[in-house]
């Protein structure tokens, strides 16, 4: 008996000896991460129109600085696309500059969006060279569900210089007494938009499941994803949320390629998703309290404008004026052209599209009757020709004043054409009449459903109706009847009925527009569930197989740029500056818009998805109506019986 109260009162004594021990509270700890994404090669500051600038890398790491003073254990990540949107980009391949520059910074991690593959998975790879054998410091560059495909026939040196600058799915970062596991990912979206990156990409959640689990193992206290994938309003095409619902163990995402500002962070289950903005309009700081058993509390979230209140780091300020020099030297130099060098002036704005929003665009047709131009004055071709531009292409507004170089650059910033070097190239192909009347239904049915696609055209005009079918909102397409044959220009009309020449529909048609918008053609099938389709063709009429064949050039043989061809346009202009017919920012009125319900407007030059539709629609009414009589007449009887005969 004595033995057993013994044991109990061991037993008891034990228990309470440990009940401190069980009662104390998991050690709390502190992290703080200061973000950006989609940078775009912003270099330097870039005016609002209204006095106010923002961006700058050299005001952006007197922010940084200004943070880390405040919180030195501080991270420092990027969620990609920091490359491709002004004339500094076009050393990317050469030299380098934006990891370079993002070392000098201060960036411990980064990953790749989908414009670091604009130059291919060749340039990706030039570029990866160049920072490593520059000796410069720069961040870790993390990719985990992204790599070169197999049938690649550059994979190997692609693999060789990812390998030289240390390319990683993942890594461990010891900061502050904690251990954090960061890791990259790229989204299926972005990938969408690399179509030339010749790389391939994997599960986005099982990849990120892998990574989280191996830091884990690998001692990782806090995992924090650097994803170029993006949120949106609609939660099943937010792809970051689906990835914190999917992937248990991430506690930050951030959240890059949708340019999205995020006024507070996403909190998805345990999971904190933050964003920025682009375009280093924003530095990004988000500080969370945590424990080792998962509880999180966000201390602290605010996004710092990178702006003209912000003085400027000598010594960043010093390595970007050492790249303006360089892109003089060696990109502009053929051109005759300097970086801040004066086109022209503006006396208005010329803002770049609303999203989503079907109107015409000063910004958009200037830059299609710059096609024009170019095609007459710079390759010397002097056919009939129709210039198309879309809004996915215009990058940058033009705000009052000065015209340089670099601001026209950065209206047309993006891709790189068949000689290797940034900007995409002009192309001439041909299109039927019916085809050319289809280009002008693709921007008025396939706008609201990919915003990207609201087309500019210079040398035609057209009318549409939004309340019309989809597929037959226009009603008339006319070629523009054009004041001066150097531009795209007409006259606003008010009538209904178009001037011009009319658009035969077996004859062939020139167009010019840019690299990428003509290879979007080619996807117009898709975008319409089959209901319209544009094959663009050669002279002869035989089906484009490549549109490096339909690059059109200078007298020079040297291809003729887009940014190139709105440069020379606008220099054109010279010291009387941008003409008063461009200061309508709704356009000159060479898309109609006509919103009526109006019958006549409805149905006029109805096509045969119209006809169809009212056939099937009047079929259904004639069976509604018989159907419901039929139900009425089957309810009487049910009520009152048959009659008996008296």
């Amino acid at each position: 008996m004595k033995r057993r109260v013994s044991a109990f009162l061991l037993a008891v004594l034990l228990l309470c000896s440990l009940l401190p021990a069980l009662a104390a509270p998991a050690e709390s700890h502190t992290t703080t991460v200061l973000f950006t994404h989609d940078l775009h090669s912003h270099f330097l500051p870039q005016s609002d129109g209204k006095g106010k600038e923002s961006g700058g890398y050299a005001r952006l790491k007197t922010a940084l600085d200004r943070e880390r003073r405040t919180h030195p254990d501080a991270l420092t990540v990027d969620g990609g696309d920091f490359s491709i949107g002004s004339l500094i980009q076009t050393l990317y391949t050469s030299h380098g500059a934006e990891l370079r520059t993002m070392g000098a910074m201060g960036y411990d991690a980064a990953t790749a969006g989908n414009h670091e593959f604009d130059h291919t998975g060749t340039g990706f790879a030039s570029m990866l060279n160049a920072v490593a054998d520059s000796g410069d410091r720069a961040p870790a560059l993390l990719m985990a569900n992204y790599k070169p495909a197999e049938d690649n026939p550059d994979r190997l040196d692609i693999q060789r210089a990812m390998a030289t600058y240390g390319v990683q799915d993942y890594m461990l970062l010891e900061r502050g007494g904690i251990t954090y596991g960061i890791f990259g990912l790229m989204g299926e979206d972005s990938h969408s938009c690399a179509p030339s990156s010749g790389f391939t990409l994997g599960d986005m959640v099982g990849n990120a499941q892998r990574c989280v689990d191996a830091l884990r193992e690998q001692g990782a206290q806090f995992i924090i994803c650097l994803s170029h994938s993006g949120t949106n309003e609609k939660k099943k095409l937010s792809e970051d949320e689906q990835l914190a619902a999917k992937v248990d163990g991430i506690d930050l995402i951030v959240s890059g390629h949708t340019h999205t500002t995020l006024a507070q962070p996403i909190l998805a289950g345990d999971t904190y998703i933050v964003s920025a903005g682009p375009y280093c309009k924003n530095l990004g700081s988000i500080t969370i309290s945590w424990t080792e058993n998962g509880t999180k509390t966000l201390t602290d979230y605010h996004l710092t404008p990178i702006d003209e209140t912000l003085s400027e780091d000598g010594e960043v300020a010093a390595m970007v004026d050492r790249w303006k020099g360089l892109v003089g030297g060696t990109y502009l130099a053929p051109y005759g052209l300097l970086y801040d060098q004066v086109l022209t002036v503006s006396g208005f704005d010329l803002p770049t599209p609303e999203s989503g929003v079907q109107t015409g665009n000063a910004l958009g047709e200037l830059v299609a009757d710059s096609f024009l131009w170019a095609a007459k004055n710079l390759e010397g071709n002097g056919d009939r020709t129709v210039a198309i531009t879309a809004d996915g292409v215009l990058r940058a507004p033009l705000y009052p004043g000065e015209i340089t170089t670099s601001m026209a650059f950065d209206v047309l910033s993006m891709g790189v054409g068949s000689d290797g070097t940034s900007g995409f190239p002009l192309v001439a192909c041909y299109l039927t009449g019916k085809e050319l009347k289809t280009i002008a239904e693709v921007d008025a049915s396939i706008t609201p459903l990919m915003p990207a696609a609201q087309l500019y055209i210079a040398g035609m005009e057209y009318y549409f109706n939004p309340h019309r079918m989809l597929f037959n909102r226009v009603w008339e397409a006319r070629l523009s009847v054009l004041p001066d044959q150097e531009c795209g220009v007409v006259p606003r009309n008010t009538q209904f009925q178009l001037p011009g020449l009319e658009i035969e529909d077996g004859r062939l048609y020139r167009v010019v527009t840019g690299m990428y918008s003509a290879q979007m053609l080619g996807t117009v099938k898709g975008k319409s569930f089959g209901l319209l389709s544009l094959e663009p063709k050669m002279e002869d009429g035989t089906p484009v197989t490549d549109f490096e064949d339909c690059i059109i050039r200078d007298e020079n043989g040297n291809e003729i740029k887009e940014w190139y061809a709105l440069a020379a346009y606008l220099q054109s202009f010279g010291e009387e500056g941008i003409p008063d017919r461009y200061s309508i920012s709704t356009g000159d009125g060479r898309k109609h818009i006509v919103r009526s319900w109006s019958p006549v407007m409805l149905l006029i030059n109805a096509n045969w998805i119209t006809v169809v539709t009212l056939v099937v629609l009047v079929v259904a009414l004639v069976l509604a109506f018989f159907l419901i009589r039929a139900l009425r007449y089957a309810r009487r009887r049910r009520r009152y019986g048959k009659k008996k005969n008296l």
